[in-house]
């Protein structure tokens, strides 16, 4: 997602105070009893008629949760009940309507994916982190690269590729190797994934405004599979990956620290 840091009070953050809050969590136990505590503090309002959504889990769980509320403009506080949580604040039970109030706002927007398979037919998904491009078999993919209708890689062997947003810069894409990138930048990752020829690239930085098209080459012998966050298609022949600035979420922060600064701490993490 690329994104828009926005001061002040939050885009879509109602006037009046803070009263419906419906919490989701994740499956595990320790986010199940979180939730149970902060229902018992603040009630549970329907989906439909929040104020705020809290997440109670982990970044997969946050991700879920926006996948879920797609086309709303209800802002989404994630809490970290989980193993992984960049993405999240911390937990606490106390005085959440003013710390929601507080929270600094990302509106953050989606990679979109067209995808072709070997039959003709086709899919399309949004993605909020990355779309990848992987390897179905045990060979290596051949994968054809263009950026805005001019090709950039005749064909690149890798076990995959993967365009990514400035959030998820630092998710997939820096296992990948890829660079972080922050929130203002405007730019998304090309990353490799275990390159092979050519051994010496190591991906480039789009503008968010880029047109990238990937073409499966010898697809039957070399099947891959195209992902957008959780949507799998198998058996891709092309897949066309641009930025969608028609959908946005809302994301909240605690402002002590805000998504910009922790994605800049993580270039510095050791």
């Amino acid at each position: 997602m690329s994104a828009t840091i926005v001061a002040g009070p939050a885009p879509g953050m109602p006037s009046e105070p803070i009263t419906r809050i419906a919490f989701v969590a994740a499956r595990s136990t320790t986010a199940c009893e979180a939730k149970d505590r902060l229902i018992e503090l603040y009630g549970n309002a329907a989906m439909a008629d929040a104020q705020v959504i809290v997440a109670l889990g982990g970044d997969g769980h946050l991700l879920e949760t926006m996948h879920d509320v797609t086309g709303r403009h209800v802002p989404i506080f994630g809490m970290n009940c989980g193993s992984v949580g960049f993405m999240m604040n911390p937990f606490k039970e106390d005085d959440l309507p003013r710390r929601l109030a507080d929270a600094q706002a990302a509106v953050l927007h989606p990679l979109r994916m067209h995808a072709v398979t070997q039959t003709g037919a086709v899919e399309e998904a949004v993605a909020l982190n990355e779309v990848s491009l992987l390897r179905q078999l045990r060979q290596a993919a051949k994968i054809r690269i263009s950026v805005d209708g001019r090709v950039r890689v005749p064909e690149l062997i890798c076990d995959g590729v993967l365009v990514a947003t400035p959030a998820g810069s630092t998710a997939y894409n820096l296992s990948a190797h890829g660079p972080i990138v922050p929130l203002s930048a405007n730019l998304l990752p090309l990353t490799p994934i275990s390159a092979f020829r050519p051994r010496r690239w190591r991906g480039a930085l789009l503008p968010s405004t880029a047109d990238v098209l990937f073409e499966v080459l010898e697809p039957e012998k070399r099947p891959v599979a195209a992902v957008a966050d959780a949507f799998e298609v198998r058996n891709v022949a092309s897949v066309a990956v641009s930025e969608d600035r028609t959908m946005s979420w809302i994301v909240l922060f605690d402002p002590d620290i805000p998504l910009s600064e922790r994605i800049i701490a993580e270039q510095f993490t050791v």
